[in-house]
């Protein structure tokens, strides 16, 4: 596990390139941390490192929104806050995504737990400040 304090926000980069550096295969990330922690912000970061020119939004009415990277690479970004039932996640046709070998960053991924892939990648944000969180990326 790697763990990274950050003081402000100028510093996210430096964990979205851990995270991106840490990925190895894995295409699956959640994303976890109270309301507020700042899971988005961390999502675009990752996004523009990779190439995305795209508005970054938190996809919470839709449940995913999609944007590409470079060379066309497409990345999911998941917001499961408003699911209730895990047949919510089946009607949308989750497993097309995660098992699409294309990237899929997902915020509240407690509300799909038995659904995430064996080999996800796990990052927990906890705020230490209103400015200082620490990321444990593993």
């Amino acid at each position: 596990m790697k763990t990274i304090h950050i003081t402000d926000r100028d510093e996210l980069p430096q964990v979205a390139s851990a995270i991106i550096a840490a990925l190895g295969r894995r295409t699956v990330v959640a994303f976890r941390g109270e309301m507020g922690a700042g899971k988005t912000t961390l999502i675009r970061e990752i996004a523009a490192q990779l190439g995305a020119t795209d508005t970054v939004t938190s996809p919470t009415f839709a449940i995913v929104n999609q944007y590409r990277g470079s060379g066309n690479r497409r990345i999911y970004h998941f917001d499961f806050y408003r699911i209730d039932d895990l047949r919510e996640a089946y009607d949308f046709g989750y497993e097309e995504y995660f098992y699409s070998g294309d990237l899929c960053l997902v915020e509240w991924p407690e509300k799909i737990e038995p659904l995430l892939p064996e080999h996800t990648m796990n990052v927990r944000i906890t705020v230490d400040s209103e400015t200082a969180r620490t990321f444990e990326i593993d």
